[in-house]
């Protein structure tokens, strides 16, 4: 038997979590959330939360800190009044490529976020791809780390030619772009490339055969398009066919990525809703919702407790 529950929408990407509740078939929780002028944020719950399971729907997305304290200003509220347990859903998890230290002098920023968040009282953790998957050992509470690439792969099956090939940027991306060439029935290519800074990077290396094959580029998070434009152009240089599908689970697309990715060979750009985007006006974006899934975790969660990730 499931247990009674709220879902509260944070101000990151309310359209999501109303999308989850609508799986669910619930009314999202009634909550308001104030900035005042001087940037600090006020939560007020406009209803009972004592003995339920609550769920708080908030990606940490750009701008991330404004969205981590509001998550984490949520969960003290609920924790406050009496709340059984609290669940972080967190699609986007901010500062998960702050997972070591690359000099002596650094934080572990990812570290640090995770231990606010238990710190405020959250009990179990949602999120979805996370950039470093070893990020779920920085906590002492249960982590379900989610994956869309089933449901990427789905929306990529029967568009895709018969020749297409699956390319990972980099070898950290290569477990993920095993996943989608098992999904989709290809191959994988891989793409080596030298960090020259934490905005610049080389591509050295193409392993895999690409002359004259569509390819798809697949990568956890587009943010600024450095990496999928860079790709675009060592696949060129190695013979592909000017033909390319861009597949990412996070679109950030900071300023200037659109115009990056906006390359006369891209035929589209496939991302989920996990961060807010409005696509009202770029044709070749296409968001594909994840809400059934993370529905569906939600839904273990409340019904025995644990969830099998497949």
């Amino acid at each position: 038997m499931t247990r009674d529950f709220t879902i509260f929408a944070g101000t990151a990407n309310r359209r999501l979590a109303s999308a989850i509740a609508r799986e669910l078939n619930v009314t999202l929780g009634s909550s308001t959330v104030e900035r005042f002028p001087d940037g600090e944020i006020s939560i007020q719950l406009a209803e009972p939360v004592r003995g339920r399971e609550i769920f708080v729907v908030q990606p940490t997305s750009p701008p991330v800190n404004d969205h981590l304290i509001e998550l984490l200003a949520f969960a003290d509220a609920c924790r406050r009044a009496s709340a059984a347990r609290i669940t972080a859903v967190v699609p986007y998890f901010g500062y998960a490529r702050a997972d070591k230290r690359h000099g002596r002098r650094e934080p572990i920023t990812a570290s640090m976020i995770a231990d606010l968040m238990q710190t405020v009282g959250i009990d179990h953790l949602i999120t979805l791809d996370l950039h470093a998957p070893q990020i779920e050992g920085f906590f002492r509470i249960p982590v379900d780390s989610l994956t869309a690439v089933p449901t990427l792969a789905r929306a990529l099956r029967d568009r895709l030619p018969d020749d297409a090939v699956v390319v990972s940027p980099d070898a950290g991306r290569v477990p993920a772009a095993t996943m989608y060439a098992h999904r989709l029935r290809t191959s994988v290519v891989v793409l080596h490339k030298q960090r020259a800074s934490g905005t610049e990077t080389r591509i050295t290396h193409v392993v895999g055969e690409v002359r004259d094959r569509a390819c798809v580029i697949v990568d956890d998070m587009i943010s600024t398009g450095g990496t999928m434009a860079e790709s675009i152009e060592a696949l060129l240089a190695a013979g592909a066919r000017p033909e390319f599908t861009l597949v990412a689970t996070h679109g950030l697309f900071l300023p200037g990525a659109r115009a990056k990715l906006d390359h006369a060979s891209v035929r589209a750009v496939v991302v989920t809703d996990s961060v807010e985007i409005e696509s009202d006006d770029w044709p070749r974006l296409e968001v594909v919702s994840v809400a059934p899934l993370i529905a569906e975790a939600i839904r273990h969660t409340l019904i025995d407790g644990a969830l099998e990730i497949v």
